[in-house]
């Protein structure tokens, strides 16, 4: 179906860019898709929802809407149920749980909150439907957002995919994918979609809260390192996508690289020696991985790595029953 022949009457540029990118994209989002959205009310949520909900006739999907009340704020209860309202008055599926917030007293400890309640209601919404098509869990993540992580995540010392851009699509649980679709704009589009298409938004009154890590980094830090280099955010997500790029080839190369140091007898010692320090690192924990669940840090792998290169023979626990043996020409593992 061609945009022209498309019957909204509020077709807007922002429609367009989101129906182009689905079409581009065919696995992001199938036809036919069972969608549950995580709205909190905000200004990119409720763009996503709005978008979503416009283009839905377009792609067959089914959409529902899911709600999480913090408890953060006086007015949570009254802003959920103004949103179940909204969503009524759409015809649109809501769901909502409330949290207890002496229970997610940090960042982290509300966000796992929020994955873990929305992946319960996906089951829930899978287990009503009876169907063996997959779930998407859509969130109304930015560009900005992906700003603000990069910076977070190299200030407190991530690896490559730490710095990498965040991922438009990835499976959190069997038959359930996380969405984040409207990566392709700012949190400047969504507030300017919004003003323009006349659409309600319940901001948060704890997004304004410098004590919060991002918040600080989205009222503060950005828009200073704005004034000092404009522009800096859109750079920032270039160079983020730029770090997922080079991650990929990364592994793939490491992949590539390991299998090539391996064989019946184990990795091969020799080859693995003739390598600079960090391609013995990434070798070694792509071999743990496969024998152990267990996550081996930077240090202990530059240990281990130095260990196997200085000392023709040895060994090292990794856990009970398990360790990592090596001779003159091989580097295996036992259990017992």
């Amino acid at each position: 179906m061609s945009d022209k022949n498309l019957t909204q009457k509020n077709w807007s540029s922002w429609h367009h860019l989101l129906h182009k990118e689905i079409l581009s994209k065919k696995t992001l989002i199938p036809k036919g898709s069972n969608i549950l959205i995580s709205v909190s009310g905000g200004q990119d949520s409720m763009a996503l929802l709005t978008l979503i909900d416009d283009i839905k006739k377009l792609h067959n999907w089914s959409i529902s809407v899911w709600h999480g009340d913090h408890q953060w704020h006086e007015k949570s209860s009254i802003y959920a149920l103004e949103l179940k309202s909204y969503c009524g008055e759409k015809n649109i599926s809501f769901h909502l749980d409330k949290a207890n917030k002496e229970n997610i007293l940090t960042e982290e400890k509300a966000r796992e909150w929020r994955y873990q309640k929305l992946c319960e209601r996906a089951k829930t919404l899978l287990n009503k439907k009876q169907q063996k098509k997959n779930i998407y869990l859509l969130t109304g993540h930015t560009s900005s957002d992906n700003a603000e992580t990069f910076i977070l995540n190299l200030s407190r010392g991530s690896n490559f995919a730490g710095l990498s851009n965040i991922e438009s699509k990835r499976l959190l649980e069997n038959q359930i994918f996380l969405i984040r679709p409207i990566l392709i704009f700012s949190r400047k589009d969504t507030k300017q979609f919004c003003n323009e298409m006349n659409i309600p938004v319940w901001e948060d009154p704890t997004n304004s809260d410098l004590k919060l890590k991002r918040n600080l980094v989205r009222k503060k830090i950005i828009p200073t390192l704005e004034v000092i280099y404009p522009g800096c955010s859109e750079r920032i997500n270039n160079f983020s996508q730029i770090m997922s790029n080079y991650n990929n080839e990364r592994n793939d190369l490491s992949e590539l690289a390991y299998l090539y140091c391996k064989n019946v007898k184990g990795i091969n010692r020799n080859l693995l020696n003739s390598m600079c320090i960090e391609a013995r690192c990434t070798i070694l924990n792509r071999f743990l991985r496969e024998i152990s669940t267990k996550q081996y840090s930077s240090k202990n792998l530059v240990k281990l790595a130095t260990s196997i290169y200085e000392q023709n023979k040895g060994q090292v626990s990794l856990q009970e029953f398990l360790k990592i043996v090596w001779n003159k020409n091989y580097i295996n593992f036992e259990k017992g």
